[in-house]
């Protein structure tokens, strides 16, 4: 198990601290420097171990970005505090994301990036509970994380406790039955403290969402299963915030995130290849230069 980095732990909090008492123009423009610092460390670690998710990884970056900083209740120096908010990450394809916010607030060393897919490294492609602080199951094997994030919250319903629940999917990932048995269940045990976040970017290994299995009226489909649905701009902080920290209504929540597949990285945008692909040394260069600014 990784150990956190107690140097980046504690300006963590202190972030998180400022945050919650600054104005929301302010809020969001820290959000913003925070996730192009997490982007360019997914650049550089797929790019340094020559494989990865990259376009999700992009995608994702600003769902995780204001979980960490804006909804979750956790500490990186106690990962296994039992009050603190339970994070999923299903769509664990996307591990250099986590990986990268997590190093970001703390949970482990940033140098430790430079070893994600090495032999016997604790970051592996996929997300491992017992080998990085932070993770609370394995996935990537997709379908799993909801009903898990599912059983969290129930668990807290039984014990009456505060903690709370988030889980992001990928879209495609919604083609798998498990979730909607989960979504099922969640509903009718009125999980008022479970998030699901869904990474709409539309595109999934090798084609578009509704190439492959159509999705359609997404947002109809939670509805449909008893959940409260929340549509939002998955790269506006503040929007993002706002659906996740919302009122509560005795229902699960779903926030359905549209976003752009590669964001951030003009040439990567909306393309499918990029759902795994490595950029060339020159490509890294250019992402890097178009982060920078």
């Amino acid at each position: 198990m990784l150990s956190a980095d107690p140097v980046r732990a504690a300006a963590y909090r202190k972030t998180v601290e400022r945050l919650r008492a600054a104005d929301e123009d302010a809020v969001g423009a820290e959000l913003d420097r925070l996730a192009t610092d997490v982007r360019r460390n997914i650049v550089r670690t797929i790019d340094r171990a020559g494989m990865g998710h990259i376009g999700g990884d992009l995608s994702v970056t600003d769902i995780l970005v204001s979980c960490f900083y804006g909804a979750l209740s956790v500490d990186p120096e106690r990962p296994q505090w039992t009050g603190r908010d339970r994070f999923v990450l299903s769509k664990g394809h996307c591990a250099a994301a986590l990986y990268s916010t997590l190093a970001q607030c703390g949970f482990f060393a940033t140098a430790e990036l430079d070893t994600f897919m090495a032999p016997l490294s604790a970051l592996n492609g996929h997300p491992n509970r017992l080998k990085v602080p932070g993770v609370e199951t394995n996935t990537g094997a997709l379908g799993h994380g909801l009903p898990v994030a599912t059983g969290c919250a129930l668990a807290a319903k039984i014990d009456g406790v505060s903690w709370r629940t988030f889980v992001v999917l990928g879209d495609g990932e919604l083609q798998e039955g498990s979730n909607w048995e989960a979504a099922m269940a969640a509903s009718h045990y009125g999980l008022s403290s479970l998030t699901a976040i869904v990474d709409r970017n539309r595109l999934q290994q090798g084609a578009r969402t509704e190439e492959t299995n159509a999705l359609g009226a997404l947002e109809d489909k939670w509805r449909s299963f008893g959940w409260e649905v929340r549509e939002v701009d998955g790269h506006d902080h503040l929007a993002l915030l706002r659906a996740m920290n919302g009122p509560r209504t005795g229902r699960p929540v779903a926030v359905i995130a549209n976003t752009i597949k590669g964001k951030g990285v003009s040439f990567m945008e909306d393309r499918v290849e990029w759902h795994h692909k490595v950029p060339t040394p020159e490509q890294v260069d250019a992402a890097l230069a178009e982060l920078a600014r």
